[in-house]
């Protein structure tokens, strides 16, 4: 039942270059084994993970083939070609009548077909038929790239009837997974194709615009990044280069049809359709993702209507799945597994008796469990915004939200999150106010959320919140933050906002303060103040402007 060998495609060999001050960015040199010249260095900084699976792939495609992995060309929606490898359980050509649970995995974007290899190896070992393919449009997949439009839904399909055509695979245990593309992909393929009876969604999203148009703020770095790679290892199609210079050039009069093209490829659109199929979904993210915040994660979590497991770590964007891909041991990975054999092999391993809700302390690095994701918090501490504080739009005052990748490796790996002094921050620049000194340690858990007025001498504003905590020396951590962009409202005139904080879990110790920090620049998302504009942030008497700080306590 394996693969045949005329469909194996000349060997590629891979080296990992890292590229000169991007630490989130691996380059790629990928030469035909014939001996053809290699092809120029390509950055991938859209999934760490993924490309941390290179650093460990060196072999041929022959030699994995030898291992027990076999590259295979298969037939996608539309006729185009998608690269592949399947793994097969050790014995199964000894054993034809007999089935094995099928799992699939998209590959992440801007990533080479051999992401998986360390982990498709592990579960065939296990028992699984694991078929890993390029997502249409990059490397030598065909196509273009849809973001996981309909063409890449129905290419999931495709592969799983190439694999229950062409190898062991049992129809009624179909399992989906991946990181960051993949991870989203395989959610989408779940809300179409009622076969797939279990997920593994690592680093991925649910609601597209939620993720990179947060606070209707264009996140740039995110979203330049994910363009940039694109076109350095696929082909995007013009539907996607279209909606990039639009959405990058904050061009407003088309926002609805971006929203529109956004909502299409959102899993939270078709959540109907995934509870009906009864689809058994794991969903994993970092607290400091910087593409796929961990708020559109929690809030489809708690949506879903089947078996259900939501963990949040530390990290970055697929940070925390990176050494899995390595073929290290990772937490990650291992539930994955679990939660897998539990699906589509009924293996009763005690996964379905843990809390569904799995927090991974940014403080204690310690798990804690919780029945739902709305039991995350047991309390709450408010912050008076009680004083009125005006600032000059479009200045940068030295509080922000970190740098693409880095800032969530560094906490994730340093427990360092950015950091600022506040008694030195410009007060022309920026808003602060800051709580009494904590009699005892506040464990900040779930989301903040902000309310307040605003007075704008522009019709168009953008500011960016930030919650710290501050020492005895005045250094503030950043514990969260999200920016808020507002349009088309009259000068001069207040209005109410209300914004949700990128959720976390961390650890206040007790003699420190908290701080609300509220700026207008930030290089992490766009900023539309114009030049000149001041704004003016309030508590009028009957709306008091406040911050709310969830609560938690021991688990």
């Amino acid at each position: 039942m394996r693969p045949s060998p005329t469909t194996v495609p000349p060997s590629v060999r891979c080296a990992p270059v890292l590229l000169a001050g991007t630490l989130a960015a691996t380059a790629l040199t990928c030469a035909p084994a014939t001996g053809a010249e290699p092809a120029a260095p390509t950055a991938s900084a859209a999934s760490m993970a993924s490309m941390a699976s290179t650093a460990s792939t060196t072999s041929t495609a022959s030699a994995a083939s030898a291992a027990g992995v076999d590259f295979v060309d298969i037939k996608g929606d539309g006729g185009i070609t998608l690269k592949a490898n399947v793994a097969l359980p050790s014995g199964a050509a000894e054993h034809p009548a007999r089935a094995y649970p099928l799992i699939v995995l998209p590959t992440s974007w801007a990533t080479p077909q051999i992401e998986y290899l360390a982990q498709a190896r592990k579960l065939a070992d296990s028992g699984y038929v694991v078929v890993s393919y390029n997502s249409r449009g990059f490397w030598q997949s065909g196509g273009e790239i849809e973001v996981g439009g309909p063409e890449d839904i129905a290419d999931a399909s495709r592969v799983i009837d190439w694999a229950l055509a062409h190898t062991p695979a049992d129809k009624d245990r179909v399992g989906m997974g991946g990181v960051s593309y993949g991870a989203g992909i395989s959610l989408l393929a779940a809300a179409h194709d009622p076969r797939v009876k279990a997920v593994t969604a690592l680093s991925g999203w649910a609601d597209l615009i939620g993720s990179i148009y947060s606070g209707r703020t264009q996140h740039l770095q995110a979203a330049g990044l994910l363009g940039g790679t694109g076109e350095l290892t696929g082909r995007p199609s013009p539907e996607l280069r279209q909606v990039l210079k639009n959405f990058l050039g904050s061009n407003l009069d088309k926002e609805d049809e971006m929203i529109a093209w956004g909502e299409k490829r959102s899993p939270a659109t078709y959540l109907k359709e995934i509870n009906a199929n009864g689809t058994a979904v794991m969903l994993g993210n970092a607290w400091s993702d910087s593409i796929f915040p961990p708020n559109q994660y929690a809030d489809f979590f708690e949506k879903l209507r089947g078996p259900k497991r939501l963990e949040f770590r530390p990290g970055d964007h697929a940070t925390a799945e990176a050494t899995g891909l390595l073929g290290l041991p990772n937490d990650t990975w291992s539930h994955a597994h679990r939660w897998f054999d539990r699906y589509l092999k009924g293996e009763r391993n005690g996964i379905e008796g843990e809390r569904p809700v799995q927090l991974k302390s940014r403080t204690t690095g310690a798990y804690e469990g919780y029945a739902g994701w709305k039991d995350v918090p047991s309390g709450a501490r408010t912050l008076a915004l009680d004083e009125r504080r005006e600032l000059t739009a479009g200045k940068d005052s030295g509080a922000n939200g970190g740098t693409l990748f880095l800032t969530g490796l560094l906490d994730q790996f340093l427990k360092l999150p950015p950091v600022v002094s506040v008694p030195l921050l410009p007060r022309s620049r920026a808003a602060v106010w800051e709580s009494p000194r904590q009699a005892e340690a506040t464990r900040v858990r779930g989301t903040a959320t902000l309310h307040t007025t605003v007075t704008s001498t522009a019709k168009s504003g953008t500011f960016y919140a930030y919650l710290y905590d501050v020492g005895p020396l005045g250094t503030g951590k950043l514990i969260t933050h999200a920016p808020y962009t507002f349009h088309d409202r009259a000068p001069g005139k207040p209005f109410a906002v209300d914004l949700e904080l990128f959720s976390t879990a961390y650890d206040v110790p007790e003699g420190h303060k908290l701080a609300v920090v509220v700026d207008t620049a930030d290089p992490l998302y766009a900023e539309h103040n114009p030049d000149g504009a001041r704004l003016a942030f309030s508590s009028p008497d009957g709306d008091p402007s406040r911050v709310r700080v969830p609560t938690g306590g021991d688990r």
